[in-house]
């Protein structure tokens, strides 16, 4: 590779880089020979510059191989979902238990929170002893065993994926077309599975906010993973409003709970047996995806999903967290109302408004060394379309320890309008599958 500065001021300049320039970037960056500000700023010219189809490809491929790969035995054909991140977005800690309660192996490889919106793993460390990173033979393991296991990146997975994602979160880089999607497909590459289901988020909420640029990324996910040889299904969802009632880490894992208890939202429900059915199809679990949600929802009925969730999350350190039917993981105990200042119908509640909320709560990062206070959370009381009159709560803050909620309070207040008449709410959008690229 030339020098990093001659390989910066390249991208900066709107050209390509070779294969053999960008394996030798990445390599490099793993090894520490490049510095994060070199890496930040190489990340500014994709960001504004954009990659070609050969970069794109390589760069992934570079990612996935920077470490080891799970090898799956041939017996076992995993599969993978990944969402692109929303607020109050649960759905791993649903499907992932509902599709291998239908058969269907799935091994996730999921990320910590980005910006304001949530992550899995943060969301599984909320449960006591969780280990949410397993071992390679560990994660091979219960995967045959239990049927499921979610996991983040180990110093053994695709270690410069998670040195860019993480440098990602706080160069204000996230959002970039390229770099979302080779930061997606190498962790699938990488994490063995044999098939994916990508829940691409459109909206206020989303990275993507209009339904175009969500189009845009769902396509290249499915043609980047058929250029590897991976069959895929997008599926295009709302993020105008936080999905579901609750906000927070803690707080998701228990409306999930409640989901594959036969409960909750039903927004939430609906889009993860969408999901689901995607993955039982995908996974050759049915011969359509209808099929597949029609088999996630008598799971989701019998008390299956619950059951599989509950053994994996024992497995991966967890004994004990949802021992009683009624187990629910502690919130913070300080209570602040957000109140309705008229009478109307809630025409606007949005989603990045709550991210950023939880975040000031102590939910998230701002700098990748920050730690995570699990107990807080927002509650989402009305959502749009909801009548209200003065006086009436919003939503709930549940604010930790030591926290001054004055931010947070006036973001929430600030994220409700209300008028005479609210849109209709679409949570399931277009569907896009590889045989569109085939």
């Amino acid at each position: 590779m030339r020098s990093a500065v001659s390989f910066i001021e390249s991208k900066r300049d709107g050209k390509s880089h070779s294969r053999e320039e960008l394996e030798a970037f990445v390599e490099s960056c793993l090894s520490g020979r490049i510095p994060d500000y070199q890496i930040a700023a190489w990340l500014m010219a994709v960001f504004f510059r954009g990659m070609d189809d050969g970069e794109l490809a390589a760069f992934t491929l570079a990612l996935a191989d920077s470490g080891q790969r799970v090898v799956f035995p041939d017996d076992i054909q995993p599969v993978d979902k990944h969402s692109t991140g929303g607020v109050g977005d649960k759905t791993t800690l649903v499907v992932v238990p509902l599709a291998a309660a239908c058969g269907v192996p799935v091994a996730k490889i999921s990320g910590r929170g980005l910006g304001f919106t949530g992550g899995t793993i943060d969301k599984l460390e909320s449960i006591p002893g969780f280990s949410a990173h397993l071992e390679m033979s560990d994660f091979i393991r219960q995967v045959r065993t239990i049927g499921c296991a979610v996991s983040g990146h180990s110093r053994d997975l695709a270690p410069a994926e998670a040195l860019f994602y993480e440098t990602r979160d706080v160069t204000a880089t996230v959002p970039s077309l390229p770099l979302i999607a080779s930061s997606i497909i190498s962790k699938k590459i990488a994490g063995g599975s044999k098939s994916f289901v990508f829940d691409v988020k459109c909206g206020s909420g989303a990275f993507m906010r209009d339904a175009q640029e969500a189009r845009t990324l769902a396509s290249l996910l499915v043609a980047l993973a058929g250029k590897t040889g991976f069959p895929s299904t997008a599926i295009i969802t709302g993020m105008d409003q936080p999905l579901g009632r609750w906000v927070g880490n803690a707080a998701e894992v228990n409306e999930a709970i409640e989901v594959l208890s036969g409960g909750g939202p039903s927004d939430t429900r609906k889009l993860c047996l969408e999901i689901a059915g995607a993955m039982i199809d995908i996974g050759n679990s049915a011969t359509s995806p209808g099929e597949g949600f029609r088999a996630a929802g008598a799971a989701l009925a019998s008390g299956k999903g619950l059951e599989r969730f509950i053994a994996m999350v024992t497995s991966q350190g967890g004994a004990g967290a949802f021992e009683k039917p009624d187990s629910r993981l502690p919130l913070a105990r300080t209570v602040v109302d957000i109140l309705s200042p008229g009478d109307g119908v809630v025409t606007a509640c949005r989603a990045r408004s709550f991210g950023e909320a939880v975040r000031l709560l102590g939910g998230g990062r701002f700098t990748k060394e920050d730690s995570i206070r699990y107990d807080a959370a927002v509650e989402v009381i009305c959502k749009k379309g909801a009548k209200v009159s003065r006086g009436d709560v919003l939503a709930r803050l549940y604010v930790p320890d030591g926290v001054d909620p004055e931010g947070a309070v006036a973001m929430i207040g600030d994220a409700f309008e209300t008028g005479e008449r609210a849109d209709s709410v679409e949570i399931i959008g277009e569907v896009i599958s590889g045989d569109a690229f085939s």
